[in-house]
């Protein structure tokens, strides 16, 4: 029985035509933003490898902008999206505009307190905080005070980022997607060029990317103002703190910050294992990095492009009380990731090392370099689906205002994590690292859609043929691709990869539509309307 007949015989025939057209226009823009901001991204990562390689420097700066990033997700994107956005939507549907734009001020004024207070307490707190994170910089004194200032200088970026997440917030709930889309480029853009100024103009360049960070937050919450000035924004200082929407966000915020920040909470425990040199070895934090963008990659241009696009909608179903179409929605969205998430993830195996060498080795970045980046990048690949399914489960649990079941699996899995680490870090050194991150995203996953399924009835038992029918799709892909690499007649190079990378993904979609996958038959259809059956 097909996964679409299922729905079918089990009342969950799929989301309307409106609903799924909605969803994959606004996570198609999402995705070219995304990608747009990825591809700028590898430059930017490209240059620092050159400047940086996996060397002292590189270390101190990924940790010290790894401290605001953690906090950005807990109190920005993480909370922002599934906290102020279900809240949103359902006081601008039952309150007016008016009220609603009061409602975004008092909002504003707290969002702006509470981020500033803990970007000063960051700041001060700058020496004890990097010594949690990274207790083997204590072993060198320079790499410790280098990660400290360079912390102090980057907090700030939190006041902006988290902004910046509030207005997206915003923007979504009224639709706009645009303006969230495009402008994470811009903190790229500026990275990159503060990174080309500050190595022909600073003593230690790595000072001019912290100042590049700050920059590019200022950027990015510029981009907002005028979207949501057409939106209807006027800023205004509220009479009175007091609101009852407020309490009621404030009420939802903690543990939506906990179950959203899940996948930042494992990579920050996987940083405080990277930094053990004497175990893991040298160069571990910088491969973490490295590897993780490789990961965000997918994962942005579609996880969280997905899960941000379905947000709006399942908070609209949830607060009609529709709760069949919210299992609709959750199902038409796991899907999708999975049809996608599945070949990279076998690609990535497959081409881990030629990925690495081709992006990232040259200058400072070496051979050895390349051998523990791909390592981690191995082991990260075999959670990739896992981490995007959890950016939509979790975004479900709380469309439906439940905050308590992601909290309580995400801190057993974050437990799980740590103690995954430091078992498999000895054997596998920075490997290991990665490996726990992805069984415990894959626990994660599992134990979400276990009690998903309990809360919305059981999905459709078509949904595991149609995991077959992907699964087998991806690795006739996988094989088709290593023959082609090893048949190839020429050097290995990004026009080498690019020739592989196109030929393979012709190829899936066409064993997708032979093995008659539903989701790749209506991409294509959309993609190309000839092929659209009468």
């Amino acid at each position: 029985m097909s996964t679409d007949k299922s729905r079918e015989k089990e009342g969950i025939s799929g989301p309307g035509e409106d609903s799924a057209r909605a969803i994959i226009k606004s996570t198609s823009l999402l995705s070219v933003g995304t990608l747009s901001s990825r591809i700028l991204g590898f430059l930017r990562d490209i240059i620092l490898a050159r400047m940086f390689g996996t060397g002292v420097r590189a270390e101190a700066f990924f940790v010290a902008l790894r401290i605001p990033n953690l906090l950005r997700d807990f109190v920005g994107e993480g909370a922002t999206n599934s906290a102020v956005v279900p809240v949103f939507s359902e006081y601008l549907h039952t309150k007016g505009q008016e009220s609603f734009w009061k409602f975004f001020n008092v909002i504003l004024v707290l969002f702006l307190i509470v981020l500033s207070a803990i970007t000063l307490a960051g700041m001060l707190l700058a020496p004890v905080i990097v010594r949690i994170i990274a207790p083997g910089f204590m072993a060198d004194p320079k790499t410790l005070a280098l990660t400290v200032r360079l912390t102090q200088i980057m907090f700030p970026y939190l006041v902006f980022i988290g902004l910046t997440a509030y207005s997206m917030g915003i923007l979504f709930t009224f639709r706009s997607f645009l303006a969230p889309a495009f402008s994470p480029c811009l903190l790229n853009i500026a990275i990159i060029f503060s990174a080309l100024i500050s190595s022909k103009t600073m003593q230690e360049p790595v000072f001019g990317l912290a100042i590049g960070v700050l920059i590019g937050g200022i950027l990015q919450l510029a981009a907002h103002v005028y979207p949501l000035h057409r939106s209807g924004m006027r800023l205004k200082r509220p009479e009175t703190l007091r609101h009852p929407g407020a309490a009621q966000i404030g009420k939802l915020l903690v543990p939506r910050m906990i179950g959203s920040g899940v996948y930042e909470l494992n990579v920050l425990i996987d940083t405080f294992c990277a930094s053990l040199a004497m175990i893991v070895g040298q160069g571990g934090i910088s491969a973490i990095y490295y590897s993780n963008r490789i990961i965000q990659l997918p994962m942005g241009v579609f996880g969280i492009s997905l899960a941000s696009a379905v947000l709006p909608s399942l908070s609209a179903l949830a607060s009609k009380k529709d709760f069949a179409s919210v299992k609709r929605t959750i199902l038409f969205a796991l899907e999708n990731i999975f049809l996608v998430m599945m070949p990279v993830t076998v690609m990535l195996l497959i081409f881990a090392r030629p990925v690495i060498r081709v992006l990232f080795e040259r200058g400072e970045f070496t051979a050895y370099s390349t051998d523990i980046t791909s390592l981690a990048l191995v082991f990260y690949a075999l959670g990739l689906f896992s981490f995007g399914g959890i950016k939509i489960l979790v975004t479900a649990f709380h469309a439906l205002q439940d905050t308590k079941t992601p909290v309580k699996i995400a801190a057993a899995c974050l437990g799980l994590n740590a103690v995954l680490n430091f078992i498999l870090m000895v054997p596998l050194k920075i490997g290991g690292v990665a490996l726990a991150s992805s069984i415990a995203g894959t626990v994660n996953f599992a134990a979400l859609f276990v009690m998903m399924s309990k809360r919305l009835g059981s999905f459709p038992s078509g949904l595991v043929k149609y995991a077959g029918k992907v699964i087998a799709a991806a690795l006739l892909t996988g094989i088709f691709s290593e023959a082609l690499w090893a048949a190839r007649g020429f050097s290995v190079g990004i026009s080498t990869l690019g020739l592989v990378g196109i030929s393979a993904l012709a190829f899936y979609v066409a064993v997708c539509w032979i093995l008659r996958i539903e989701q790749a038959r209506e991409i294509m259809r959309r993609v190309c309307p000839v092929l659209h059956r009468p």
